[in-house]
């Protein structure tokens, strides 16, 4: 489809591509094309490591950012000791090794671990293993309907309160389905949440009354939106949308601010540069509607969040 768009149809930048490995396919053609690939949706820390491209920009998060974050956050409360609940498919694994290896660092324990495919329907024996292995922490490393699944089974089980859960790629639009009740006490990283601030809130009020069901945004809906207007503003700059790799470079260049993300910077190997937030999803007796879910614990610095420069192996860095 990529192809298509670039060879008939006058295509200069495909954006999002929630999937991992769509995303490092595209960033190829991308680059072979010279058309510009953002992702917003897509996690795979490999697109601004090995597999860098001159034509590709990372904006909302990774694995490795979500993994580390998590890791140091929960270890700094004072979770020592972690099982880990994981699609087995590389975007689960790349999720639980980074997280595992930030526990570790810190002076941690990973003291189990169990993995599923994806589409599971029952997750019983894998939260029994979690529930008798200790661990201060539950933390599931997969998503969609595999993470809503194993959360509200989770309540069902009763980990929670005894066990902290966290859910690494839990976000405002997972909560409606599984309930406030079921994901009450759950632990959530993200750069973006819709009541953050005034520049956040005037956003998904806006986007709120375009959308079908009346949603509120989450963060990788908000970071095709920021990353679009950082485009335009390089497109401008660039003079054209021609030369795909011209307008990524222009998008290095210029500091990156809006009301979505604040002011931050795009790096050599693409990574888009930003402050990540810790939440805690809110009690049922202290939200104050169906989108009031999130109390925020605290400020993550960029510096802190994402895998330094030299770590990527990006051979643009190189």
């Amino acid at each position: 489809m990529a192809r298509r768009w670039f060879d008939t149809e006058g295509v200069d930048v495909v954006m999002d591509v929630p999937n991992s490995a769509v995303a490092l396919a595209v960033a190829q053609l991308c680059r072979d094309k010279n058309k510009v690939l953002i992702g917003s949706g897509a996690g795979s820390a490999e697109l601004t490591g090995k597999s860098c491209s001159p034509n590709t920009v990372h904006w909302t998060y990774d694995t490795w950012q979500l993994g580390n974050s998590y890791g140091n956050a929960l270890m700094q409360a004072g979770a020592r000791r972690w099982f880990f609940i994981t699609a087995d498919y590389a975007f689960g694994k790349d999720l639980e090794a980074s997280c595992a290896n930030a526990v570790k660092a810190a002076g941690g324990e990973v003291v189990g671990a169990a993995r599923h495919p994806i589409a599971t329907a029952d997750f019983s024996s894998f939260l029994l293993q979690a529930q008798s292995s200790g661990a201060d922490v539950v933390a599931f490393c997969n998503a969609g309907d595999d993470m809503n699944n194993a959360i509200k089974q989770a309540a069902e089980f009763g980990l929670a309160p005894k066990q902290k859960l966290v859910g690494l790629i839990f976000n405002i639009t997972n909560v409606p389905g599984l309930g406030l009740r079921a994901c009450q006490g759950l632990e959530a990283i993200t750069s973006f949440y819709w009541d953050l601030n005034d520049g956040t809130r005037a956003f998904s009020r806006r986007f709120q009354e375009r959308h079908p069901r009346r949603n509120m945004p989450n963060d990788m809906q908000a970071g095709v939106y920021a990353a679009t207007l950082h485009y335009l503003k390089a497109v401008k700059q660039a003079g054209s949308a021609a030369d795909g790799k011209a307008v990524v470079d222009a998008m290095k260049a210029i500091p990156t601010d809006d009301p979505l993300f604040g002011k931050g910077s795009i790096r050599a190997d693409g990574r888009k540069l930003h402050p990540m937030y810790l939440f805690e999803v809110k009690a049922v007796a202290d939200s104050k509607g169906p989108w009031d879910a999130f109390r925020l614990v605290r400020a993550i610095s960029a510096q802190d969040s994402f895998r330094p420069l030299a770590q990527g192996n990006c051979p643009l860095v190189n």
